[in-house]
């Protein structure tokens, strides 16, 4: 064999799937920019897009959100949104903020600036109403701070993606809008966290329930020995239960019974429900049950997460 030769690895009739194949496509980063008048409602915007998992910094000075989105797009990185609070509070911090923009320009980081505003009379009745001064009014009135605000931000109201005047809106007005603006991204996803807990009421009812499911209607598992050692993820344990005359008929209807219940709390921003069901121990029919009733709204297509509370205390 001859230096320029190069040695046969392969043996014949073998793809060299190496040498075609190619390392996946990261996901594409993206980065927002919430800024806007101090009082009408960045802070309420961040949190919404917390509720979309989004990662969400606030105040941070304008020159460190590069490192931010570098440790953001190195490869194995799960975070690829990130919303950045970005405002006066940061002083002369704030002026960094064009440059870094231009930065992420030069080297292609996609980015939005999504501002929030409302009418001078609005803001100044909203910080009295809370009895806060505004953060650059000084000595002087709230309405000096807000003059000097807007000139502040008036060149990155120009160049915002999305604008929001939040003077007629309610809290619930603005999540709306701001989940309407990311959308546009194809990023937003309108879905409800629900998490299904099972509990003992021996133990108490769970503080955060916003449903309570009493199951004690079915035969107790724990009266035959066969089954007391066990629990309700065990498939004896959930073959009895189910199959108590009422189970499965109860379990049906509450789940279609919740279907406009949960509509509605998605209509009303709120996003996360616990939904608790109980037995005398948590311990077979309510674990049993739980795992059920979260199978069949997961089947519906919501995001639902199950909680064994008191599983292991008997």
């Amino acid at each position: 064999m001859t230096d320029d030769v190069a040695p046969k690895t392969v043996p014949s009739g073998i793809p060299q799937v190496e040498a075609v194949t190619h390392p996946p496509e990261p996901e594409t980063s993206e980065v927002l920019i919430i800024t806007g008048m101090s009082g009408a409602g960045r802070s309420r915007a961040a949190m919404v897009l917390e509720d979309l998992d989004w990662y969400v910094v606030d105040n941070l000075p304008p020159k460190m959100l590069v490192p931010l989105v570098d440790m953001m797009t190195r490869a194995g990185s799960a975070i690829t949104r990130v919303g950045a609070v970005v405002d006066v509070r940061g002083r002369e911090f704030f002026n960094d903020l064009t440059e870094v923009l231009a930065r992420f320009r030069k080297r292609g980081i996609p980015y939005r600036i999504l501002f929030v505003d409302s009418s001078d009379e609005v803001l100044v009745r909203r910080f009295e109403q809370v009895r806060r001064p505004h953060p650059l009014q000084g000595e002087g009135r709230i309405l000096d701070g807000i003059g000097i605000e807007r000139q502040l931000l008036s060149a990155m109201r120009d160049r915002a993606d999305v604008l929001i005047d939040t003077s007629e809106l309610n809290v619930h007005d603005l999540a709306r809008e701001v989940r309407r603006s990311v959308a546009e991204t194809g990023q937003a996803q309108e879905t409800l966290r629900i998490n299904v807990v099972s509990f003992g009421f021996k133990y108490g009812i769970p503080l955060d329930a916003d449903h309570v499911v009493d199951m004690r209607f079915l035969s107790n598992p724990y009266w035959i020995t066969e089954l007391r050692h066990l629990t309700g993820r065990d498939a004896p344990v959930r073959d009895f239960v189910l199959a108590r005359p009422g189970a499965l008929e109860f379990i049906e209807r509450y789940v279609d019974a919740l279907e406009p219940v949960l509509s509605g709390y998605l209509n009303e921003e709120k996003r996360y429900v616990t939904i608790a069901i109980g037995c005398t121990g948590g311990k077979h029919r309510s674990v049993a049950t739980s795992e059920e009733i979260a199978q069949r709204l997961r089947d519906r297509g919501h995001r639902v997460a199950v909680t064994a509370r008191d599983l292991g205390k008997e």
